[in-house]
């Protein structure tokens, strides 16, 4: 995984990756609203994540996830707040997001079975 300084740094690296669907979560799914497609949380495999902060306000935290869906095709960003803005959503996709930071943490790189 790369370090980058700012979220701006990742989420343009990810785009010249190929990461370049805008994914945003939508209750028990991930959208690609440009495309209509819904996806659950086994229709896609998290890449990579980046955690920051904010410059001013430590409390204000983002955090880039990098995923891919080999069945829709596509390889995207979803940018979500973590910390005291986070969204407390007890979705699978919660769970899924939230697993991986949880293991890659505990483990390093090897990333766990999707």
């Amino acid at each position: 995984m790369e370090n980058y300084e700012t979220l701006v740094d990742a989420t343009n690296d990810l785009m010249k990756r190929g990461y370049t669907a805008n994914l945003s979560m939508e209750g028990d799914t991930i959208d690609d609203k440009s495309k209509d497609i819904h996806m659950t949380a086994d229709d896609f495999s998290i890449d990579e994540f980046y955690r920051f902060e904010g410059q001013s306000n430590p409390a204000d935290m983002s955090i880039v996830y990098a995923v891919s869906s080999p069945k829709y095709n596509l390889k995207g960003i979803i940018v979500n707040a973590y910390g005291t803005y986070a969204d407390d959503s007890s979705s699978a996709i919660e769970a899924k997001l939230h697993h991986y930071q949880v293991s890659q943490n505990l483990h390093g790189s090897d990333k766990p079975s999707a």
